[in-house]
């Protein structure tokens, strides 16, 4: 039989979420990704991933220009990354089916600053892959982004930011 030795997970296709929706605004401020880089390693618990912003896909194509040129100014930081540590790794049993509830902490870097950030999310693993689920709220001055007065009512000030990501070991 298979033993299951393989540490490191990885996928290059995640989905993330991003909603500044707010109660206020005429749409819906939001946007999606398929193309977020994930590896966890499942022997120390580090996590990483990284994503080119203007992988993200708004419905609206102005809103989608405005994120990248005034706001998340994509051409000088083309990337947001997070490196951190799943806490609880110790009580995750990589090798056996099943539901976890994990504890991410570590640093998510966006529009070239840095903040220490951490969540509760899950990891499901099954047939030998790892689903990983996480919802994060950022704020969005943290990252010194700043939004115009004449727009500052139909955009959040705290961005939610869902992660899914199926790994699969790295071969």
């Amino acid at each position: 039989s298979k033993t299951f030795s393989q540490d490191k997970f990885f996928t290059k296709s995640g989905k993330v979420q991003f909603d500044a929706t707010t109660s206020t605004s005429p749409e819906k401020v939001a946007a999606v990704t398929n193309a977020l880089i994930c590896v966890v390693d499942s022997k120390s618990g580090a996590i990483q991933f990284s994503v080119v912003m203007k992988s993200f896909e708004f419905k609206n194509a102005l809103m989608q220009e405005h994120f990248n040129e005034n706001y998340v100014e994509s051409n000088k930081f083309p990337k947001a990354d997070f490196k951190g540590n799943i806490l609880n790794n110790a009580e995750i049993n990589y090798s056996k089916e099943g539901n976890y509830k994990v504890k991410v902490k570590g640093q998510l870097s966006i529009h070239g600053m840095s903040k220490e950030i951490e969540t509760e999310g899950t990891i499901n693993i099954k047939a030998g892959k790892i689903n990983t689920n996480a919802t994060f709220t950022v704020s969005l001055k943290d990252h010194d982004i700043s939004i115009p007065n004449l727009v500052a009512d139909k955009v959040a000030t705290n961005a939610k930011i869902i992660v899914d990501c199926v790994l699969e070991p790295l071969k």
